[in-house]
């Protein structure tokens, strides 16, 4: 089975060649991040449709976890085009984070479509280091298809519970690996090694929720569902809250 996997993956590879090439000469990176704000423009359209409906129900709760006198504060992770702003309740002070600065552009349109949310800033900065978020000092932190790419979902997530304050809740929504018996696990692995090198660096196998189930949260409500992505090799997802 491993040679058939590899075999495939050497086809693909083959098919996104001059990725591969650009990436060796040191040309890829810079390219990928100066297209990625315009491509993800254009699927977060597609994701907000499709998911509409998940991401509703998700976030539908969080004032739950607002701070005294009502007010919430809400930090997103990889906050990209800013497509999640629809979805958050009316009055929330929004502060976005996210290592490309080239999305500020497509957020700012995001800002000006919303204006139910007030938003605060965007600061250019990994969700590794969130330094410039002082300690115990958010309410809510949003992170949706973030922890494929990250170098440390670990990292991230100590992050997340440092800023939160106590009793504060993350929000998250994450496509990860299918079940290892699938065929979209077998499929998922082909796809991956070119996947990874395509879309800076998001990975199609990762357990992520086994990292948040050992991140020491107080409470956990996670689900496992199935994306309505027809021929998305992504479709696992995860959704839930953690309570700090």
């Amino acid at each position: 089975m491993s040679f058939v996997i590899g075999s495939l993956q050497v086809c693909i590879a083959l098919l996104a060649l001059p990725v591969y090439i650009l990436d060796i000469l040191g040309a890829w990176e810079p390219v990928a991040k100066k297209v990625l704000p315009y491509v993800l423009d254009r699927f977060t359209t597609y994701y907000n449709n499709k998911m509409h409906s998940y991401k509703k129900a998700l976030f539908s709760n969080m004032l739950d976890f607002a701070g005294p006198g009502g007010r919430l504060n809400l930090l997103e992770i990889g906050c990209g085009t800013g497509a999640n702003f629809q979805f958050f309740p009316r009055g929330s002070h929004v502060t976005c984070m996210d290592p490309n600065p080239d999305f500020k552009r497509f957020l700012s349109k995001s800002v000006a479509e919303n204006k139910h949310v007030r938003f605060e800033s965007f600061v250019v900065a990994s969700g590794e280091d969130m330094s410039g978020v002082t300690s115990s000092s958010i309410d809510v932190v949003v992170c949706t298809l973030v922890m494929c790419s990250v170098h440390s979902v670990e990292v991230v997530l100590k992050e997340v519970r440092r800023v939160l304050r106590p009793g504060g809740a993350f929000f998250f929504l994450e496509h990860v690996n299918a079940d290892k018996s699938s065929w979209t696990y077998f499929f998922q692995q082909i796809y991956h090694p070119t996947w990874k090198r395509v879309f800076g660096g998001c990975h199609l196998i990762r357990e992520t929720w086994k990292d948040i189930e050992k991140a020491r949260f107080s409470e956990l409500k996670l689900q496992h569902i199935w994306a309505p992505l027809k021929w998305n090799p992504g479709r696992t997802h995860i959704m839930g809250y953690a309570v700090k």
